[in-house]
């Protein structure tokens, strides 16, 4: 199965700085990941906005860890 292709949500050069400042390296898919994870995260938060009867996002659909 083909791996489906996402509209790019993360500017990689901010998030590369942040790891860098971190004393971290970027390995090449890095931001792929992070990307996918910002497509879910957003998913899910539209599912709570919808469950509790609202169409706006709010901070707090957001999942917190």
């Amino acid at each position: 199965m083909a791996k489906k292709s996402m509209e790019p949500l993360i500017i990689a050069s901010k998030a590369k700085a942040v790891l860098k400042k971190a004393g971290c390296n970027t390995a090449g898919d890095a931001m792929d990941g992070l990307n996918g994870w910002a497509h879910w995260l957003l998913e899910q938060a539209a599912k709570r906005a919808k469950a509790n009867g609202r169409k706006t996002v709010r901070a707090y659909d957001f999942i917190c860890m």
